[in-house]
């Protein structure tokens, strides 16, 4: 299985302490030695590092870590190869542009007998993940031709989500920029930081920091990975189906699928 990292904060804030602990599972202390890559959101823009090999031995991944980018919404993942071959196409997360806005998504597991019929939106790479993310795409600009407000095609997304996750494993996250979606197949946590802060462990590497040094009382910055990432602090699991929408590092919408 792949993993995932998500950030959403009301402040552009750099995630290099969350980075760190997930690049070291790409290879190191985990499998997912087949690919990883991370895209920063700048205002309609998106910052995209990409590279189909291990995380953990990568100078591009060491390039990210000693640049602190700051973001206010962040998608990163690393992938074990289940469905299509270790390639840059292949590699995570995929990008589509949808109502003038750059669309990033990251997926989490695998869909057996998963075969969308081809649309506007089609597949570069041979992964079930590309796949889902075009056909879901496809069924946001076939049913809404206009941009529309991310609370009208909300409950579609949802459903859609809830469909995949028929055909097996569907953890993924979702963003056009302004805010973050994230569901819930199999497994998923998040944590909130907000004032008063404190320091945080990482799990996977020798690595501390203090958050109330690197803060100001009114940040709010929420992360997400598929696996905790530090072993000092309370993180929130989510239950299979479960979803969330974030914008501003807060939790704005929450529900569960069928």
């Amino acid at each position: 299985m792949c993993e995932l990292l998500g950030m959403s904060a009301n402040v552009p804030t750099d995630i290099v302490f969350s980075f760190t602990g997930l690049m070291r599972r790409g290879g190191d202390t985990g499998p997912h030695r087949d690919g990883w890559g991370i895209g920063f959101y700048e205002g309609r823009g998106l910052r995209l590092f990409q590279e189909p090999r291990a995380s953990s031995g990568s100078e591009v991944a060491q390039l990210v870590q000693r640049y602190p980018i700051k973001s206010e919404v962040v998608i990163g993942h690393i992938r074990q190869a289940n469905v299509g071959k270790v390639c840059l196409a292949n590699t995570h997360p995929f990008v589509r542009e949808l109502w003038g806005r750059n669309w990033c998504f990251a997926h989490n597991g695998q869909l057996a007998g998963f075969a969308p019929t081809p649309s506007f939106y089609r597949p570069i790479g041979d992964t079930d993940s590309e796949a889902a993310f075009c056909a879901l795409l496809n069924g946001l600009r076939r049913d809404f031709p206009e941009p529309v407000a991310v609370e009208l095609f909300l409950p579609g997304l949802v459903a859609a989500c809830a469909a995949y996750r028929k055909h097996g494993v569907f953890n993924c996250l979702l963003s056009n920029g302004d805010w973050l979606f994230s569901f819930c197949s199999t497994k998923l946590a998040h944590i909130t930081r907000r004032a008063p802060f404190g320091p945080a462990q990482l799990k996977d590497a020798d690595v501390r920091v203090d958050f109330q040094a690197e803060t100001t009382p009114n940040d709010v910055v929420t992360v997400l990975a598929t696996e905790p990432l530090t072993d000092n602090e309370c993180w929130n699991l989510y239950r299979p189906g479960e979803w969330r929408l974030w914008r501003g590092g807060e939790c704005v919408a929450q529900g569960m699928s069928d």
